[in-house]
């Protein structure tokens, strides 16, 4: 299923509520959100299509099916679903060669979450090929756990991903942080009853219960995250 560790009891420092963090990848960790798009409008013109800006609202944090189908049609293009993510899936990988950019706080964030031994997982709507490709940047032994968007029967928005992370890290839902940069990745974290860190990318995303939204991860920490958790145990 994932190139997890098996579930494991792990728990974070005594008297903390907050057991285990959540993180999404595209957009919320790296700055690959304008590079997924980049590739959407590359492909679309070699079959003949320009895609209108107003799309990308809509294409930002989806999983790559309903990305891409939403793009067949709206367009018109003559190209089948399963070789239209093939193609998109390629060209990102290309256009990525080398280095991917993290957004800023990102790595001070998860060289403390590692520090204090936090239990984190990545859960990302990419597909393995594209998740691993990015890890070499990210930094793979950051992470007790990783989730892709092919490896669970629904993805994003439904909660199957950050469940199925919060079991393999043998924490309760509601005992974990998500944080997330789109709509479609908030709605799956609160269906699954997690706390949710909202930091917005492309879309703006509105404060709500059990919901907080920041600029930046520049403006997050340990001690942060742990008020998220601890405000409702």
């Amino acid at each position: 299923m994932t190139s997890s560790i098996p579930a494991v009891d792990i728990r974070t420092a005594e008297g903390s509520a907050l057991q285990a963090v959540l993180l999404d990848m595209d957009g919320t960790l790296v700055d690959t959100e304008g590079i997924w798009w980049d590739a959407e409008v590359s492909i679309f013109a070699e079959l003949g299509h320009a895609l209108a800006e107003e799309y990308r609202q809509v294409v930002v944090g989806g999983p790559m099916s309903r990305s891409a189908q939403f793009l067949i049609e709206a367009t018109g293009a003559e190209i089948a679903l399963a070789e239209l993510t093939g193609l998109l899936n390629s060209r990102f990988t290309e256009l990525i060669d080398g280095s991917v950019p993290m957004l800023p706080g990102a790595r001070r964030l998860l060289t403390e979450l590692a520090a204090h031994s936090i239990p984190t997982a990545l859960v990302s709507a990419s597909h393995r090929r594209v998740m691993d490709r990015v890890l070499r940047s990210l930094g793979p032994e950051h992470f007790a756990l990783t989730v892709a968007g092919d490896e669970v029967e629904r993805t994003k928005p439904h909660p199957d991903p950050y469940l199925l992370a919060a079991a393999g890290l043998a924490a309760e839902p509601g005992r974990c942080v998500v944080i997330e940069d789109t709509d479609t990745g908030v709605r799956a974290a609160e269906a699954a009853g997690c706390r949710v860190l909202a930091v917005p990318s492309v879309v703006p995303i509105e404060p709500a219960a059990g919901r907080t939204v920041i600029g930046s991860l520049e403006e997050v920490d340990l001690d942060f995250l742990r008020t998220l958790v601890t405000a409702v145990h």
